[in-house]
């Protein structure tokens, strides 16, 4: 058996079709054909079911096409590793976060950041927390910044914010008044929710729960500019984190903060455990650990 077997192997399940596997490889149909036959031949076992209208695994193939992934899984590590070694200041390095996790800090990490490795590249993509768990489950991003807890069997993390929820109504509303508010006396209230892709959604639903209420939702959205528009057209109340309240129109828009203990929000950056990581993110891991105890702890921490 060689890899080469197993990678045509592969792309055949991938596309569940011999012509469309040669037409991605670059190679005719018969000579994938040829190399997945040798290497049934090699195991003794069937690998495909080739009778009906698209390419199927049988429970043989199924079992090799996992450890299949498992080795090339492992050979990109190894590339990945000597591709270290040998551009210690080069790199890219793939974040996500959510796009309600607000911008107030993480400019300036990456900035700074980028000052002292300008030839590493660094792509930003946007997502429900659920989302960038997955995506760094998966490999699709190296690391991520989601809203505290996770599940810490599967991630590591390093806290870098704390703050809380407040709770933002029209100037109308007869709540405006409050300096703050307990959260059980909002069972009545219409909500403008977060979508359920986002951690915010499930731990503002169990805040509620635990008041004694369940929330009346009249929408959902993943933008903070949304949510407070509508808020601002009095269509409901909502919860904003408190440093996107700070970029609120005061006139529009009524700020109240939550009767302790309220609704805490605590962020973090988030990696895969027990995987290998690439050396630009174990560098900036190190980097931000590095600017928590000096610098930016004051900065990011708000209450």
């Amino acid at each position: 058996m060689d890899i080469r077997q197993l990678l045509y192997f592969a792309e055949v399940v991938k596309w569940k079709s011999f012509s469309k596997a040669g037409e991605s490889l670059h190679i005719t149909q018969p000579t994938i054909s040829k190399m997945i036959k040798s290497l049934e031949n090699e195991l003794g076992v069937t690998l495909l079911e080739r009778s009906t209208k698209k390419v199927e695994l049988t429970d043989m193939g199924d079992v090799v096409y996992r450890q299949a992934l498992n080795v090339f899984q492992s050979m990109e590590s190894l590339e990945a590793e000597l591709a270290d070694v040998r551009q210690v200041q080069k790199g890219h390095i793939r974040i996500g976060f959510p796009p309600m996790i607000g911008y107030n800090f993480i400019p300036q990490i990456l900035a700074e950041f980028h000052k002292l490795h300008p030839q590493i590249t660094i792509q930003i993509s946007e997502n429900g927390a659920r989302k960038v768990e997955q995506a760094i489950d998966e490999g699709d991003i190296d690391l991520g910044i989601v809203v505290l807890p996770v599940n810490t069997d599967v991630f590591e993390f390093l806290p870098v914010v704390e703050e809380h929820l407040m709770l933002v109504v029209h100037p109308g509303h007869q709540l405006a008044c409050c300096k703050e508010i307990p959260l059980a006396e909002l069972k009545n209230e219409t909500f403008i929710f977060y979508p359920e892709n986002f951690a915010l959604h499930y731990h503002i639903k169990e805040a509620c729960l635990k008041a004694g209420f369940q929330p009346n939702v009249l929408c959902e959205s993943s933008q903070w500019d949304f949510i407070s528009e509508m808020v601002a057209d009095n269509m409901g109340i909502a919860f904003l984190p408190n440093s996107t309240c700070k970029n609120l129109d005061s006139s529009r828009i009524k700020v109240i903060p939550l009767a302790p203990p309220g609704i805490p929000r605590h962020l973090a950056f988030i990696w895969r455990r027990n995987t290998y990581l690439k050396f630009v993110t174990r560098e900036f891991i190190s980097f931000v650990k590095s600017l928590l105890e000096d610098q930016i702890k004051p900065i990011i921490t708000t209450k």
